[in-house]
């Protein structure tokens, strides 16, 4: 892969300096489908994975790990498993055989993809918006519901 600093180099030489893509190519010594490239994207793209790797040692072991993480949402904090607890409960209990860091990565993106999303709520001038709700309260002595508008 090309480093960022060429991809500066050979833009600026063909949009400033005005070269054309061919000659930019043999001034760097490039491939010209290269400088074609270069020029279609501002920022160089990066990999994009076509599938998901293979982890032979920990795919059979995801439901136990996924298990206990959703059992760990209704704990206290200070009593949730870390990744390395539960890489120790996996080897005791499970006999299982890999390492610590493919155990860690996989519940950093089980708490990432766990997350709440919030999406911003935004008012344009000129427009509102109202909720309706339902409470019951005691009004009078008399248990009553009442529909409440905010």
């Amino acid at each position: 892969m090309k480093g960022l600093d060429l991809y500066v180099k050979v833009r600026h030489a063909v949009r400033i300096e005005g070269l054309s893509e061919r000659a930019a190519a043999r001034r760097f010594g490039i491939d010209p489908r290269t400088v074609s490239k270069m020029m279609k994207f501002s920022v160089p793209p990066g990999y994009v994975r076509t599938k998901p790797p293979v982890r032979p040692k920990l795919d059979p072991f995801i439901p136990v790990i996924d298990r206990i993480l959703a059992d760990d949402k209704s704990r206290p904090k200070k009593q949730q498993h870390t990744s390395k607890r539960i890489f120790e409960r996996l080897r005791d209990e499970y006999g299982f055989t890999g390492g610590i860091t493919i155990v860690k990565d996989y519940a950093a993106v089980w708490h990432q993809r766990a997350q709440e999303m919030f999406v911003p709520l935004v008012h344009p001038p000129g427009h509102a918006q109202v909720d309706f709700g339902e409470a019951i309260g005691i009004i009078g002595g008399v248990e009553q519901d009442s529909l409440l508008r905010f």
